[in-house]
């Protein structure tokens, strides 16, 4: 692709950004009491919709922007009530994934009925204030742990102006705010309505090359990777941390290329510190309720823990080039 075509699909690819930052977003939980997402205790907000189509996911519940269906078989009791109540007759023991999304339109009634909360919905509209009251009764657990309030996802820029008002409104309250991002956003966007309220940011840097951030992520990197370099230089001033952070996935993101590259961008760019993500592979498990097929062989390493003596070579390369890397 000549360099005026990739500059048109990246324009048009950010058009579709930017609309849908204007869009209510659907929230996926607010889980409470984490120590995995930023310093202290934490509340964290997941965000549905994502505009990266990660192969390794681990929350593939967050990928897609509606709401969806959600089956659990080791909570299912065969009790049939969701078959009796479904308009569709989407619900079958005959089905792969009990349940024909091909012709389920979503109205949820099964959820409904469901006696042992294996099917529920993913995705619920939450206001701002919703969100500001569940989160601020911690506020007191928060502020003596050195913690705050996480945004995830899926994508939180994606819905820019939700986010803005949010992170301003947990900053009136006093709460620390970080965010997990992807980094691929508009970043005049970003900058006026995001980065005045946000305390620290987790970026992902998954790839270097950019045609294996397309082949394995759905989208070219050069938009991120610009959008780092300028929120690195723009952290210099102090007003809010930024950490890049890197998912170690076998034989995808962990490969002696990648590990160099990013080696290198984060040299050339005197990036001090690091997080890696080592594989969990307990997100296979999430594809089956969301009715999708797992596309893994068995002896697949993505299908297992991270090795631990790689996790250290890895940390030692970082080292070598002068970057701290710690995991997460």
């Amino acid at each position: 692709m000549n360099q005026r075509n990739l500059e048109l699909k990246i324009s048009k690819r950010m058009d579709m950004v930017s609309k849908m930052s204007f869009k209510q977003p659907l929230i996926i939980d607010i889980e409470g009491n984490s120590r995995d997402d930023g310093p202290g205790i934490r509340s964290v907000v997941f965000f549905k919709g994502c505009p990266l189509n990660c192969l390794w996911c681990h929350n593939p519940e967050s990928k897609k922007m509606e709401a969806e269906l959600w089956w659990d078989r080791e909570k299912c009791v065969a009790c049939g009530e969701c078959m009796k109540v479904c308009p569709e007759g989407a619900i079958s023991r005959d089905n792969l994934f009990f349940i024909d999304r091909n012709i389920c339109k979503r109205c949820f009634k099964c959820v409904e009925v469901c006696p042992s909360k294996a099917l529920r919905c993913v995705g619920q509209e939450m206001s701002v204030d919703e969100i500001v009251r569940k989160v601020v009764r911690y506020k007191k657990f928060f502020d003596t742990s050195g913690g705050g309030v996480t945004l995830s996802g899926g994508e939180p820029t994606l819905f820019m102006e939700f986010t803005s008002t949010l992170l301003k409104r947990l900053r009136d309250e006093g709460i620390h705010t970080l965010l997990e991002t992807a980094g691929l956003f508009d970043f005049k966007q970003f900058e006026s309505l995001v980065l005045p309220y946000v305390d620290m940011i987790f970026f992902d840097i998954k790839f270097i090359d950019s045609s294996e951030h397309e082949r394995y992520c759905g989208v070219k990197n050069e938009r991120v990777l610009h959008n780092f370099i300028l929120l690195h230089n723009k952290s210099q001033c102090g007003h809010f941390e930024l950490l890049p952070r890197t998912p170690l996935i076998p034989e995808i993101t962990d490969t002696k290329k990648n590990i160099q590259a990013t080696a290198d961008f984060y040299h050339k760019h005197q990036i001090k510190k690091t997080t890696l993500l080592p594989n969990n592979p307990a997100w296979i498990n999430k594809l089956e309720m969301l009715g999708k097929k797992d596309i893994f062989d068995n002896k697949d390493p993505i299908r297992k823990f991270y090795d631990q003596e790689k996790e250290k070579k890895i940390k030692e390369y970082f080292s070598r080039h002068g970057v701290e890397a710690s995991f997460g």
